[in-house]
């Protein structure tokens, strides 16, 4: 229990990294970290002394915390995907405004 306690606490560490640069290195380390408690999950067996019953219950108000923080870095990594398209499709309509162009020669604007 108490190397479950140090995964849940370095997956906290861990996702309050939030810097572009070093993201692959931090989904690297999250799902590292993942596994590891993958492993320790089955080591979890009943009866629990009063001791681990009180670790447990920190250990789940942490992993609510760390459900939170991967939901929130889950959803900027999404933002930053929707944005990168956006731009995309944005810098296509500046370099060729007329792409839109039918044959019979009229335009017809599609933003609207």
């Amino acid at each position: 229990m108490k190397v479950w306690r140090e995964v849940a606490e370095t997956l906290l560490k861990i996702t309050q990294q939030t810097e572009e640069a070093k993201r692959d290195e931090t989904i690297a380390n999250i799902e590292k970290c993942l596994d590891i408690r993958d492993q320790l999950h089955s080591q979890i067996t009943s009866p629990f002394t009063a001791e681990e019953e009180v670790l447990g219950k920190e250990l789940i108000e942490m992993e609510d915390n760390i459900q939170l923080k991967l939901a929130l870095f889950t959803k900027q990594i999404k933002n930053n995907i929707y944005d990168a398209k956006s731009k995309k499709s944005n810098m296509k309509n500046y370099v060729m405004p007329y792409s839109n162009v039918t044959k019979d020669g009229t335009f017809y604007d599609t933003k609207n």
